[in-house]
């Protein structure tokens, strides 16, 4: 695992309160050059078969889980479980070798459409066949969804904290929502929780693609249960993740949950350090940084630490100092994400006007980025689309690809098949 800290500044003044930020750099190893063993993968897939899901939803769906099951090993277990009133499972969650390719195939081609729409009832399912089935290196849950959950547990957040106690057994959660009529705070709610991606498919070939994509990297996994423990300095009491990422007090310092890595996947997280004046000149620590995460298929176990300090000079030294500009670009493409937050409840208010001139302003401040990099392009291109949108465009299409881009990016994952619009 490579990882890189970058200080905004490695000076700060005698006797001043400051604020240090860090943008980390994290990038999982490289697939392997040889067609070496990697480890066997529990997947289970949910799928959505209410009757709004009839026709070429659930036949692309159907077709996207035909091709799963071609690309798995034998050793890689699968199961399917499908709801819509109730659940069922379609396939228990045992390896390919044990169902055989074509009983699999013969059984996913068998899914008709039902009733109404209890996605509680298949998640927990899922739950159970995951956890039943999960090796050492865990399990991960696909879930596809077209509509809105009308029975059995329906509060996203009650969702979110089923799912993100689950991840704390080794259970991860991926969500694909389909075309305009899913509940989008339901599907991001799972993925934060679950530490999985969320992905928008208006269309049912883009439900197919995101599926595939998210197969793609599950099969190169090869980093899991990371977390980032920042240890604070002396006289450090506060640390501010930017990312929207789980993090929990520790006793000497904040645990940031960091979920798998895909071969080559890289993130950038940033945190906010607020540092008291300090007495004395010199060299100060204000953190430490431990990264701790289990390589597979080895199954490892391995710790990187990193010391952050920072110079202490006299105030006329540091009063010349300037900040990275790669570290001031990461932090503002996590303060337009807040707009897009902001814009969202606009559009749920009603107020389509309102949420024009919030990511119009944001469009604003990536422009004054100087020599801004691909990232800033992307978002510059992305707020454009989005308030073009908002006149051609209903609310529910623009919340949905909001969510969507929102909850990748505030991540701070640089891979597209971590989520996103499809």
């Amino acid at each position: 695992m490579h990882v890189n800290a970058h200080l905004d500044v490695d000076v700060i003044a005698l006797e001043q309160d400051d604020v240090v930020t860090v943008l980390l750099e994290l990038q999982a190893p490289p697939a392997p050059v040889t067609a070496a063993p990697r480890a066997a993968h529990t997947i289970v897939v949910v799928l959505d078969r209410s009757g709004s899901m009839s026709g070429p939803r659930l036949f692309a769906a159907k077709s996207a889980l035909v091709s799963l099951i071609d690309r798995l090993d034998p050793t890689d277990k699968l199961g399917v479980v499908v709801f819509d009133n109730t659940a069922q499972v379609v396939l228990p969650t045992r390896p390919l070798a044990d169902h055989g390719k074509a009983s699999a195939k013969a059984a996913v081609h068998a899914i008709e459409t039902g009733g109404n729409t209890d996605l509680s009832s298949g998640y927990l399912r899922a739950l159970q066949e995951a956890k039943g089935a999960a090796g050492e290196s865990g399990a991960t849950i696909v879930l596809l969804s077209d509509g809105h959950a009308n029975a059995g547990i329906t509060d996203p957040a009650s969702l979110k904290k089923l799912a993100g106690d689950s991840y704390g057994h080794g259970v991860t959660t991926s969500t694909i929502g389909i075309g305009l009529g899913y509940d989008e705070q339901v599907l991001v709610g799972l993925t934060e929780g679950g530490q999985g991606n969320h992905s928008f498919a208006e269309q049912p070939e883009a439900a197919a693609t995101a599926l595939a994509g998210e197969v793609e990297g599950l099969l190169s996994k090869n980093v899991q249960a990371a977390n980032l423990l920042v240890r604070m300095g002396p006289d450090i009491s506060t640390i501010n993740v930017l990312n929207d990422l789980p993090s929990t007090a520790a006793p000497d310092g904040v645990l940031i949950e960091l979920g798998d890595f895909y071969a080559d996947e890289t993130r950038r997280l940033v945190l906010a350090i607020e540092v008291p004046g300090r007495a004395s000149l010199g060299v100060a620590q204000v953190a430490e940084l431990v990264f701790t995460y289990v390589e597979l298929p080895g199954l490892v176990q391995h710790t990187v630490t990193v010391p952050l300090s920072v110079n202490v000079l006299p105030g006329d030294e540091a009063a010349g100092r300037v900040r990275k500009p790669e570290v001031e670009r990461e932090k503002l493409l996590l303060t337009v994400q807040q707009a897009k937050r902001e814009s969202e409840e606009a559009l749920r208010a009603g107020d389509p006007m309102a949420a024009g001139q919030i990511l119009g302003a944001a469009a604003s401040m990536l422009a004054t980025v100087p020599m801004p990099d691909d990232s800033v392009l992307e978002e510059m291109d992305w707020f454009r689309q989005s308030i073009d949108n908002l006149a051609d465009r209903d609310d529910s299409y623009n919340l949905k690809r909001s969510m969507a881009s929102r909850s990748a990016r505030s991540r701070g994952s640089r891979d597209k098949r971590r989520g996103g619009e499809m």
